[in-house]
């Protein structure tokens, strides 16, 4: 299937530093309290392109460069930096037109022999750069065929996936000298909190105080001290989908297609658990829920606008817990009720409203969500099927033939992502970053539905 990449090098031809166009105005911008719930890591993403019918790859970067200059005067805070200010007492975004690193290289092989399915082996380290200053690091490589990688790498606590794709589509459209479709919204006072503030109980069953449990030794290392952790990419085609979702539904609720993914996924967890030998184990898993159209719900077409331009983190982490015995006896329907219950708790605007309130008697305090304030077995659902990637990010040589966010392999929580396929709109992309115990079950039990990303499927 194409699956089996070939070892390949990179080389690196030119470091440099893209600021913003314009005369800058040194200012500190503060984070919201939905900002406050997004633990300080860096998450990267990739998007690959064929080779160009026209232009030569110096011209490319030059255009790069050019349009990042002028979307950075749009994106400020992504070239500024993360540090402490004094005078407020706490993290904010000193915007100071620092700037955005910029690495152009080389890879010496052709796209097509890139293994996708594993990004261990050929993304990490090569084509997503490592964020050593700032908020944002950007890096462009070249293949041999022509083809190209646009690799990135960000802070977190700047921007949720939705705000990153917001801010790649302006890039893509400065690119190609359009006016972007959205311009981004930095007005704080839009997720201020309520005065007085108040707030349901039922927040402390999805957020809570941050407190560092200790990690046992043998927790680090796995089979003769291989990294914990892996990343793979799959992905559904539509029919195992619409089978998934039929299954989900059996008890007479229509369940959607991503509650029912994340009741098979929760399932196979619990089943690997139990076959590892680590029985009756609490598995959590939750999904992450955008807030933007929750919050602007009856308050008029101005403060929707405001809501969907908004660059930040509007996100609520809904989870469930069960052991894994017990999710291992249910039907796929009755799980995707639980699903579906846990889920219902962050959809509405008070929630939203809530949780912001919650946050801001909490502000100088860690915050974490409920499924991972422990060591027990929690993993993260969001899904990137409304970012459009794939018909957003052209930047003037042709749409993305394959796109998909990155973990670093170093982190240690589990984390899946739900993305549009670039093939055929009614399947899915799968990212996974789990334990490798976890990858090799489901790699062995459900392969008819995770099949390993290839070449062949993307036909590059």
């Amino acid at each position: 299937m194409g699956i089996r990449g070939k070892s390949y090098s990179v080389q690196v031809i030119e470091n440099s530093v893209v600021h913003a166009d314009e005369p800058w105005n040194d200012h500190w911008l503060p984070f919201t309290n939905l900002d406050l719930l997004v633990p300080p890591f860096d998450v990267g993403s990739f998007f690959c392109y064929k080779k160009p019918s026209h232009g030569s790859f110096l011209n490319m970067i030059n255009t790069l460069k050019t349009s990042l200059s002028r979307t950075l005067t749009l994106y400020y805070p992504l070239a500024g930096e993360i540090l402490w200010n004094a005078a407020a007492g706490e993290n904010q975004i000193h915007c100071n037109n620092r700037g955005v690193d910029f690495t152009e290289a080389v890879a010496d092989v052709q796209l097509k022999e890139l293994n996708l399915y594993s990004p261990d082996e050929s993304i990490e380290g090569k084509l997503i750069p490592k964020k050593l200053h700032g908020v944002l690091a950007i890096q462009i490589t070249m293949f041999t065929c022509g083809g190209m990688v646009l690799g990135c790498m960000s802070d977190h606590r700047a921007a949720d996936g939705y705000s990153a794709n917001m801010f790649i589509s302006s890039w893509a459209d400065m690119a190609r000298s359009e006016t972007p479709s959205m311009l981004p919204s930095f007005q704080r006072s839009i997720l201020n909190p309520r005065s007085p503030t108040s707030y349901s109980s039922s927040i402390n069953d999805v957020f809570s105080i941050y407190e560092p449990t200790p990690i046992p030794n043998n927790e680090e290392n796995h089979d003769g001290g291989d990294p914990l952790f892996i990343n793979r990419i799959f992905y559904i085609e539509r029919e195992q989908l619409n089978r998934l979702q039929l299954l989900a539904s059996e008890s007479g609720s229509r369940r959607s297609k991503l509650e029912a993914f994340t009741s098979f996924l929760w399932k196979i967890v619990a089943l690997s658990l139990e076959e590892s030998g680590n029985h009756n184990q609490m598995c959590h898993v939750a999904l992450a829920v955008d807030g933007r159209s929750r919050l602007s719900q009856g308050d008029g077409e101005e403060k929707e606008t405001l809501m969907a331009s908004h660059f930040g983190n509007v996100l609520s982490m809904p989870s469930g817990a069960k052991r894994s015995q017990e999710l291992m006896d249910m039907t796929l329907s009755n799980i995707a009720m639980e699903v579906h219950e846990f889920l219902q708790t962050a959809t509405g605007k008070d929630h939203f409203l809530d949780l912001i309130d919650w946050v801001e008697e909490r502000r100088s305090m860690p915050l974490v969500a409920r499924a991972f304030a422990s060591t027990e077995t929690s993993m993260m659902v969001s899904s990137g099927q409304r970012f459009q990637i794939m018909d957003k990010m052209d930047f003037g040589w042709g749409k993305v033939a394959f796109g998909s966010c990155h973990v670093p392999r170093g982190r240690k929580d589990f984390y899946v992502m739900t993305l549009p396929s670039p093939t055929n709109k009614e399947d899915w992309v799968i990212y996974m970053h789990l334990p490798i115990i976890h990858m090799n079950y489901i790699e062995a039990h459900a392969g008819q539905v995770f099949i390993p990303m290839n070449v062949d499927y993307l036909g590059l």
